[in-house]
């Protein structure tokens, strides 16, 4: 199914619009505004990304580094909330954010998150180095008007494209020590870019009457909950190689070459039952596993990749190409 066939006329698109607020939320309102679930994969993905690149950072800067990227994330899930409040409205696992809720005015979450975004780069660039800063800023810009502006109610690849903002992170903590980007930081970005799509969409298979509701063409509504599953099992089979390159990096050691096979084995374990139940409750119980350790799975390799560097554990695979 093409792109242009989940779009209707503007009469079938009109969302309902939460109310305009008296504003003046609370300060939990506001936290809710950064998104903190998302916001802690950020800040973890980053410290690990610090953590294992080559050199040392003053524990002051290296706290400032982290606290400017969770605060980026921050403004990032802020400006998104902002621009998606139309179908936040509509949408069952939304409905009950802040702007949506009424709890806080659309124009009060521009500004918060604006002042947050341009803050963030600015305080990151001059304490820090400005490599950092630059991609934090190329991070927010992508997720703000590549993923949420353009991306998302267009293209069925939005998750796929617009992934690539989620897998910042580690590169710009490995940058605030480094001053740039080498391979093992793409590695890392790569591990999350990968792992984007069947996280997202295994969530979207059993979220997508709220998609479909907003017009929104998640994979799952535009080609179907079979070919959501093909994709999912196939970005997994390319997902767990996509792991090993830590170790080709001489980022990863031993242990983590152990605990990414071992992750990856249960990983394509759920995502191939995502693939073979397709119907009755078992099909939404499959999805619902997969989603659920494909976070686990996440914060577990990169987790050990910090245990590695942390604790002293780390020994080269032989076959490391640096």
């Amino acid at each position: 199914m093409s792109d242009t066939s989940v779009e209707m006329s503007s009469a079938e698109t009109t969302l309902a619009r939460p109310e305009a607020p008296a504003g003046g939320g609370s300060v939990a309102d506001y936290f809710a505004l950064l998104k903190p679930r998302v916001m802690s994969l950020v800040i973890f993905t980053a410290f690990v990304g610090l953590v294992t690149a080559p050199g040392t950072l003053h524990p002051v800067f290296a706290f400032t580094a982290l606290l400017c990227i969770a605060v980026g994330a921050g403004a990032s899930g802020a400006l998104n909330m902002w621009y998606d409040a139309d179908i936040d409205a509509n949408m069952q696992r939304t409905a009950k954010r802040p702007i949506p809720t009424g709890r806080i005015a659309a124009g009060e979450a521009l500004g918060f998150g604006a002042t947050l975004a341009v803050g963030s780069v600015v305080v990151l660039g001059l304490t820090v180095n400005w490599a950092a800063g630059a991609l934090l800023a190329l991070t927010i810009a992508f997720y703000i008007f590549v993923y949420t502006m353009w991306l998302k109610r267009r293209t069925p690849q939005n998750i796929v494209i617009g992934g690539a903002a989620g897998a910042f992170p580690p590169m710009i903590g490995w940058a605030a020590v480094t001053g740039s980007v080498d391979f093992a930081s793409i590695a890392l970005f790569l591990i999350i870019f990968m792992w984007t799509p069947p996280h997202f969409w295994a969530l979207a298979l059993y979220r997508a009457r709220d998609y479909e509701r907003v017009n929104v063409p998640m994979l799952p509504v535009v080609a179907g909950p079979d070919e959501t599953r093909r994709q999912i099992w196939i970005y997994s089979l390319f997902l767990v190689p996509v792991t090993l390159l830590p170790c080709a990096a001489g980022n990863g050691g031993m242990v983590y070459l152990a605990a990414s096979l071992l992750l990856g084995t249960m990983f394509l374990a759920l995502a191939w039952r995502v693939f073979r139940r397709r119907t009755g409750p078992a099909a939404g119980l499959a999805a619902r596993q997969l989603f659920g350790f494909s976070i686990v799975y996440l914060f577990a390799l990169f987790a050990v990749l910090l245990v590695e560097h942390g604790l002293g554990l780390y020994i080269a695979v032989p076959w490391g190409w640096t």
